[in-house]
């Protein structure tokens, strides 16, 4: 009886082609399994009636880093960093709905709200069977998951924060358009901010503030503008806008939740935004002084072009706070 293995479809294929079957053997033993942590795993949930995609990677008797997205982004922008994690924790990044590949059912059946995205975040963690997470916040990810602290303090090991706003002193020029629509809410003001949306406004955003743009992947814009012109995706993002005024209204909780709980916080700012500026970076030492700040030469996705940077801060940070596995 012949079994058919891996090597043997190796050596077989040699013998057609005329290859020596010492040297397919050879070359077949050279042929080695992928490291367990570079396996990312794609996963869809029904959560709320919806699709929610997410990524994850890493044991999962591990402790769990819970990656929350931006805009216009989505756990793509985490396609680099979860590898990287993996090999000792248990990664969990998701899309919410409107983003990434999850559901993006139309604005008039589905509220998208902050709250609702948190609701839906932490429907996805109970039905995973994630019950504590240190959290990295970016941009829309940082509301999402300080209303998940807020929630839960319990469940929170950690926050990891970059470019992710909690202060009234990161709102400022870039966020006019938007203040003028919450004060407000005409279709005028509703429809100005519709630039935001453009192909030319969604490269700015990866690549303003960059100190090499060579290192920004042009994959990121161009993913992320294919599903931001998505039939009826643009009034999803702008219902975003308008809701983001809440967000603003909880900074003192999230600011009081830092200052009494004091969690274990490691903040890396590409100090070169304008959606975010520096001085919302800095604010967190106000509530946490012993919050640790690294500010880099980068921009609002300074993932993109200082990974090698930032990656070591995290390691080193979740190393610290976090018990061995």
């Amino acid at each position: 009886m012949i079994r058919i293995t891996a090597v043997g479809n190796l050596v077989a294929g040699a013998i057609a082609l005329g290859v020596p079957v010492a040297a397919a053997a050879s070359s077949a033993r050279q042929v080695a399994a992928l490291p367990a942590h570079t396996i990312i795993h794609y996963r869809t949930a029904k959560i709320d009636g919806v699709d929610i995609f997410y990524r994850e990677a890493g044991p999962k008797d591990a402790p769990t880093v819970l990656l929350l997205h931006g805009f216009p982004s989505s756990s793509f922008q985490y396609r680099n960093l979860i590898p990287a994690l993996a090999d000792r924790y248990h990664v969990i990044a998701p899309d919410y709905p409107g983003f990434g590949h999850s559901s993006a059912p139309d604005h008039k059946m589905f509220a998208y709200t902050f709250a609702h995205f948190t609701d839906v975040t932490e429907a996805l963690l109970a039905r995973i069977g994630v019950s504590r997470y240190t959290i990295y916040l970016q941009d829309y990810g940082a509301p999402v998951g300080l209303r998940l602290a807020l929630r839960h303090p319990d469940r929170v090991t950690g926050l990891i924060v970059q470019n992710g706003n909690a202060y009234r002193d990161g709102i400022q020029d870039f966020w006019k358009p938007v203040e003028r629509l919450w004060a407000d809410p005409t279709p005028t003001n509703r429809n100005a901010l519709r630039k935001v949306l453009t192909p030319e406004m969604t490269r700015w955003q990866y690549l303003n503030g960059s100190k090499d743009p060579s290192r920004v992947d042009p994959d990121t814009w161009l993913h992320d503008q294919a599903l931001l012109d998505r039939p009826g995706n643009d009034e999803i993002q702008l219902d975003l806008f308008n809701d983001y005024r809440t967000n603003v209204s909880m900074y003192p909780e999230f600011q009081s939740y830092f200052r009494t709980r004091k969690p274990p916080t490691l903040i890396v700012w590409g100090e070169n935004d304008e959606i975010f500026p520096v001085a919302g970076a800095t604010a967190y030492l106000r509530d946490n002084p012993n919050a640790e700040l690294h500010l880099l030469q980068s921009g609002h996705f300074a993932l993109e072009d200082s990974a090698g940077e930032i990656i070591p801060l995290i390691r080193e940070f979740l190393g610290r706070t976090l018990p061995p596995r």
